[in-house]
């Protein structure tokens, strides 16, 4: 069983209201052992037309303080780790290691929500991304841009929603073939294998595309290559999604003869029983 969701976002996330506290009681009445806090930090976030007021830009020392003071006052009830996803892209990727040692996280999400920093290029989430090219070229960039970010940074402890992208395809009828990516995601994979890191069940995915990120034949290749970090987060902003779709990513996980899921506590990896 999957006692700990580790990806998580509150009100401290420009693209959230959800109170720290309401997320702490909610773990404990859904039985979590853990509540973590993976609130957004996106540098030099370019500003969104649809969205002027979400830079993404996370309070550091107010986010440690009050993450800190609610450990300690819910310590008899549930184990409060502090982390962040920290969007990563190869032009503030160099940044990131000295940003991740400033605070004491217990946990870091690298996450690609930008291949660049342009919204009009560089972010999936607009047609603008896929314009000029093939929805297959436009998928294999943005995986490119996630091996360069692993190149260039070691500032995260797991990659997030590694197929992030494919959420916002503006064809919804353009079929996903993981075998079109095949070859950099063996790169992929075998770099951040190499380098001590490990990749996210995002269970955000189901609702999105259908199934957790990533592709399964992902998480299959990830265990083939030798991988053994992996997490499991729902990348809930609003409690109600908090453990969301677990049961699915549990006997993905338990399909493939994954027999842990990974938690850490001070950057550094447990590995728990499903």
């Amino acid at each position: 069983m999957i006692t700990a969701d580790l990806h998580v976002h509150s009100s401290f996330s420009s693209d959230s209201s959800q109170s720290p506290v309401s997320i702490i009681e909610e773990c404990i009445n859904k039985g979590f052992s853990y509540v973590y806090f993976t609130d957004h930090h996106d540098m030099d976030f370019p500003v969104s037309p649809d969205n002027p007021d979400m830079d993404f830009q996370l309070d550091f020392d107010s986010y440690i303080k009050t993450l800190t003071k609610l450990k300690e006052e819910y310590k008899d009830k549930i184990t409060l780790l502090i982390g962040v996803e920290q969007g990563i892209c190869p032009e503030v990727a160099p940044r990131i290691s000295a940003l991740s040692n400033a605070y004491p996280f217990d946990f870091i999400i690298g996450s690609s929500h930008l291949t660049c920093l342009s919204v009009t290029k560089g972010d999936p989430y607009y047609p603008s991304y896929y314009e000029g090219k093939s929805y297959i070229e436009s998928y294999r960039q943005y995986f490119e841009s996630e091996l360069e970010n692993v190149r260039l940074t070691d500032g995260f402890d797991v990659y997030g929603h590694l197929d992030y992208a494919v959420r916002y395809c503006p064809d919804k009828s353009f079929v996903y073939n993981f075998d079109d990516y095949r070859d950099v995601f063996e790169v992929l994979l075998k770099e951040l294998i190499s380098r001590g890191k490990g990749i996210e069940i995002n269970t955000a995915g189901i609702t999105k595309i259908g199934y957790p990120h990533p592709h399964i034949e992902a998480l299959k290749l990830y265990k083939q290559l030798g991988g053994e970090i992996i997490t499991v987060g729902s990348d809930a902003h609003v409690k109600e999604n908090i453990g969301y779709g677990f049961d699915v990513a549990e006997d993905i996980l338990k399909s493939l003869g994954y027999n842990y899921y990974t938690i850490f506590k001070n950057r550094k990896p447990e590995f728990l029983p499903l």
